[in-house]
């Protein structure tokens, strides 16, 4: 891996977070469409360098909204706290989101050549509006399990596609225009956010779950992926 600025654990393949927890039966349970989003096209061109850059500007505009939209998620985390612990939680979450992520991904941004009037004037995409709406209907209509089983393909699977291209040997770091993306999910301070998401995960579960759950839970997990993996399919058509 020639030029890693990493020293990464190796992990299995099959269970980066661990194998005995909500979300790897929720990642099995998933099936092809996990490789799909984790492997998708979009990912791999981020990987060696071959991702257009007009896909990828596509994608930054396009996260920036999505952003928004989960800031608006750990508000209804929030909301839907019946705890101490939860409430703080959330509000933890919101704070990171608003006050840091945001301007964190505009300075990002500018580095691409798109300024923050450039995004506020781009409307959402579908696939934006598909994922994010989900997110919410799933808080709205169940609780902080299925609000957050419903977010997890997005926080985690980030962290699991950055520990994925940092260990791959057909990784381009040299020159690779993504290597900053790359970085980003695949150091310490996002692998700590995924393996948080993993833990709050089961506690939730172990709260407010049962083995009567899983079933509507995997359904739900299932088409977040599904919908994560609509969101690269349109990145990667910008670039086409």
């Amino acid at each position: 891996m020639a030029d890693n600025a990493f020293a990464i654990p190796a992990v299995a393949d099959v269970a980066p977070y661990g194998s005995d927890n909500l979300f790897a039966r929720l990642r099995a349970a998933s099936g092809d469409d996990w490789q799909g989003f984790c492997r998708h096209a979009f990912v791999l061109g981020l990987g060696d360098g071959s991702l257009p850059g007009a896909a990828f500007r596509h994608y930054l505009v396009q996260d920036y909204l999505f952003l928004i939209q989960f800031a608006r998620a750990y508000g209804l985390a929030a909301y839907k706290s019946d705890s101490l612990h939860d409430l703080l939680a959330a509000s933890h979450l919101l704070s990171a989101i608003v006050d840091k992520e945001i301007n964190l991904h505009l300075d990002y941004c500018d580095g691409w050549g798109l300024s923050q009037a450039d995004l506020a004037q781009v409307a959402e995409d579908l696939a934006t509006t598909a994922y994010t709406r989900y997110v919410l209907d799933r808080g709205l209509t169940g609780d902080l399990l299925d609000l957050f089983v419903a977010l997890a393909p997005c926080v985690v699977g980030y962290g699991e596609i950055g520990r994925r291209l940092a260990e791959d040997d057909n990784t381009r770091w040299y020159g690779n225009p993504y290597r900053e993306w790359i970085e980003m999910y695949a150091g310490e301070d996002y692998q700590r956010v995924a393996v948080n998401a993993v833990a709050e995960l089961d506690r939730l579960f172990h709260e407010r779950g049962g083995a009567g759950r899983f079933n509507a839970l995997a359904a739900s997990f299932g088409q977040a992926t599904r919908l994560e993996i609509a969101f690269w399919d349109m990145g990667w058509r910008a670039g086409r």
